[in-house]
């Protein structure tokens, strides 16, 4: 089981990638911990958490297609490394201005609008290019540790922060996430794969883009797996932007339980995203991901009101790692399912689904917490979510098949 989960890292190419993102994961929850207690501390006020979530997320609308068209077309590592000498361009700009005491949380937003366009620009091209840095059978297991490296960054970040919280101001959380960008940058340099056929059209963003939407909903596992993440973003993420006003303002545990939270959510996700790919070995994809997401509904009931720190951080241990177990797996159905031309055009209509409903689930949700509570709002989220996925599962059983099985393994391409 465990020799599965990590076969894919016996590509040169693969665990550099793997490794400079995970540095950058680590940086990017240094600073989202240290922004999220900044806004909670400064304003009291949940909205805020919405809006800086809406601001990260809404820039996919537009970033997300782009990056899947430049990616199709293009190095998909250069365009990693532009994008990345971006968002260290604004993580250093959020440093200057809080270190210097003009940090706001209107310019918070604005600066997350910047990172979080060229974050969607080049999800999709990592995301297309681990199927040529591994072997086809290695994908899931790819997809995995993609989410394990994320979700241990969700843990070691949150210590790094504590640690420089406790010694000195936010800004130099988000210096060290401005770092974390250029160590990007600088591995992509090494970073290889199998050459791909050129493409010699002319570029024209609308048409390319409708291809890969026309693409995407005329291959159902694809599709379904597009509908399955919004879903999942609309109802379930925005448990993720609350987690600081269920610390401070519910719980009453201040910055060392929001990081506690944050913390036992990365662990429970760097679990299941390591384990979950032998069980899928044994079992299949979807038992694996319909177990995960049966799991992550009746967990986040429990969290929501889970009484105290430490019942809260068991729960969303359980819930990292049924949330991770989701992601992965619609994740991967996409990688298996989609074309190798279009790749990256419909996995950045994955990621453009979950960026659109997690932020706008996000804002509601914090809307209403600001006014009724967190528990009542997430203990909501999570009863209508799986009354969703009850009725789909019983009104369309297809769904869940038509992302499964795994199609005829393909001759590997591997750079390495």
């Amino acid at each position: 089981m465990a020799s599965a989960s990590f076969a894919p890292l016996r590509h040169r190419s693969f665990a550099l990638a793997l490794g400079s993102n995970f540095v950058s994961s680590t940086g990017t929850w240094m600073q989202s911990v240290a922004l999220g207690i900044y806004l909670t501390v400064t304003t009291h006020n949940a909205e805020w958490l919405g809006l800086l979530t809406v601001a990260a997320w809404l820039p996919a609308l537009v970033g997300s297609p782009l990056g899947g068209v430049m990616a199709d077309r293009f190095s998909r590592q250069r365009w990693i490394q532009v994008n990345n000498l971006i968002q260290a361009a604004a993580a250093s700009t959020l440093a200057v201005a809080e270190l210097t005491h003009h940090l706001s949380a209107p310019l918070a937003c604005y600066l997350a609008v910047a990172e979080g366009f060229c974050s969607s620009a080049s999800w999709a091209a990592w995301q297309s290019l681990l199927p040529d840095l591994v072997a086809s059978d290695e994908v899931l297991a790819a997809v995995s540790l993609g989410s394990a490296q994320f979700n241990l960054g969700r843990i070691i970040g949150p210590v790094f922060a504590a640690a420089l919280l406790s010694l000195g101001s936010p800004g130099w959380c988000f210096v060290a996430n401005a770092v974390s960008f250029v160590v990007v940058v600088v591995a992509f340099s090494f970073v290889h794969s199998s050459p791909r056929e050129r493409v010699t059209t002319r570029l024209a963003l609308v048409s390319d883009t409708l291809i890969g939407v026309r693409m995407a909903w005329a291959t159902p596992g694809c599709r379904n797996a597009i509908m399955g993440v919004g879903l999942v973003g609309f109802f379930i993420s925005p448990f993720i932007t609350l987690v600081p006003a269920m610390a401070i303002d519910v719980l009453h545990a201040g910055k060392i339980g929001t990081t506690w939270l944050v913390t036992a959510q990365g662990v429970g996700a760097v679990l299941g995203a390591l384990t979950l790919p032998g069980v899928a070995q044994r079992t299949s994809r979807l038992v694996v991901l319909r177990g995960a997401v049966a799991v992550m509904a009746v967990v986040e009931g429990l969290y929501a009101y889970a009484p105290s720190l430490w019942t809260s951080a068991l729960a969303l241990v359980a819930l990292g790692a049924s949330y991770v177990g989701v992601l992965t797996g619609l994740n991967t159905a996409v990688q298996l399912r989609a074309p190798a031309s279009e790749r990256s055009r419909i996995l950045s209509l994955y990621v453009l689904s979950l960026s659109l409903f997690y932020p706008l689930g996000a804002l509601i949700q914090a809307a209403f917490a600001h006014h009724v509570g967190v528990r009542p709002v997430s203990l909501v989220a999570a009863a209508s979510f799986g009354a969703i996925v009850g009725a789909l599962s019983f009104f369309r059983p297809d769904y869940w098949r038509e992302m499964g099985p795994d199609p005829a393994p393909l001759t590997p391409t591997v750079a390495d």
